[in-house]
């Protein structure tokens, strides 16, 4: 049980510092484009295509400079990184604005990639890991519980603010939350301390931490399950609401059924924070994989009617939220909390460049073939991630 100080005084202060800028940073950056970039295409006379072609242009470039994030977390610390970052993307979302030209939108997006790369999930984990060091597994499944409730604030408060203010009123107001609030609260709240090494006593004990080499096979495994895993809820995410519109569920039915998603993430996270301390993390994501191939197979046996889509949406939204702990649980389990920043990005790279293609792929697979290839093809990359994650042995 960790003492109400601790979250004012001490090291888990970091918990609800970071849970705040990424309910923020996710809000702002990752999940408005789908309400805001509609009607930036229509203000601009540009298609959809283009403008959320910008959107996969900053994915790209998050995934490229992921590493760079990662090693300078290690080395400064994510109080400022993260400072940084928030003021990178508060210029990015300011810049959109102003960006009357498709190259100059390119070029935004380009910068509000560096900024999603040092605000979301992945840098959050490594600051958390540099805090807390092998500790760290429970300080981010908490952090997970508080962010995962970023769509479910943003979503409704970007439509309040459309409503009001317009597309560039939104976008300028949420610049000012991530100067204004993010970027203190990084830089003066974040805790700036680097978890101590072992004690000596800790070192000589028989029963010393045991980990495997960040590189190699076991690091290309890793890398491969996250990155084939990332596949899925970025290419879902994109189609599987209009997917079950197709399939002859009602508008209205849809709008509820993806309302599941969320709750089922932040409930799948609160028992594992209750009672997955003891659990290895390769464990929990085995389980969330096998859970969400299992979905795939019920949708692909039932057919898509309303209660079976309402239930893969529980089960997807559950498997997710166990993932997303694993992203930042699993390395560290099984490559130790040195250089945990470095190896966080050198993950993030990967995982991102996936997310940025995948609802290309997906577009391009219900075009051209069906809805059911294009879960199919969804299915496949969740089984490559269940079964790189298989392959791994935990360190004796």
């Amino acid at each position: 049980m960790v003492a109400p100080r601790e979250f004012i005084h001490g090291s888990w202060r970091a918990v609800p510092v970071l849970g705040v800028t990424q309910i923020l940073s996710w809000g702002t950056i990752f999940y408005t484009p789908v309400l805001i970039l509609p009607l930036v295409a229509a203000d601009r006379d540009w298609s959809i295509a283009f403008v959320m072609g910008g959107f996969s242009v900053g994915l790209l470039v998050a995934g490229l400079v992921a590493p760079y994030v990662g090693r300078s977390i290690d080395r400064f610390g994510g109080h400022v990184t993260m400072t940084i970052g928030s003021l990178i993307g508060a210029t990015g979302l300011v810049l959109v604005v102003h960006a009357a030209s498709k190259p100059a939108y390119l070029a935004v997006w380009m910068v509000l990639g560096v900024a999603m790369a040092a605000n979301l999930y992945d840098s959050a984990f490594a600051s958390l890991g540099r805090i807390f060091g092998a500790a760290a597994r429970r300080p981010i499944t908490a952090l997970t519980l508080i962010g995962g409730f970023a769509s479910t604030v943003s979503w409704p408060a970007t439509h309040f603010l459309i409503e009001g203010y317009g597309w560039r009123g939104t976008y300028l107001i949420y610049a000012a939350l991530l100067v204004f609030v993010s970027a203190p609260l990084h830089a003066f709240a974040l805790p700036r301390g680097r978890h101590a090494a072992d004690t000596v006593a800790q070192r000589t004990s028989s029963v010393a931490e045991t980990v495997l080499p960040s590189h190699g096979l076991p690091f290309v495994l890793v890398a491969s399950a996250f990155a084939a895993y990332a596949f899925v809820p970025s290419g879902l995410s994109a189609h599987l609401l209009a997917i079950f519109d197709r399939a002859g569920i009602d508008a209205g039915t849809v709008v509820w059924i993806g309302a599941l998603f969320g709750p089922a993430q932040v409930g799948a996270r609160l028992i594992e924070f209750a009672f997955g301390r003891n659990l290895h993390p390769l464990w929990v994501a085995r389980f969330a994989l096998a859970t969400l191939l299992c979905a795939f197979v019920m949708l692909a046996v039932l057919g898509i009617s309303a209660p079976v889509a309402a239930a893969f949406a529980l089960l997807f939204g559950g498997a997710n939220g166990l993932v997303t702990i694993t992203r930042g649980a699993v390395p560290l389990a099984l490559f130790g909390a040195s250089g945990y920043g470095r190896l966080m990005g050198r993950l993030a790279g990967p995982f991102l460049l996936m997310q940025a293609a995948a609802p290309l792929v997906m577009a391009f697979v219900v075009e051209r073939t069906s809805d059911p290839a294009a879960l199919a093809v969804a299915a496949g990359f969740a089984a490559i991630a269940f079964a790189c994650f298989l392959v791994i042995r935990r360190p004796a």
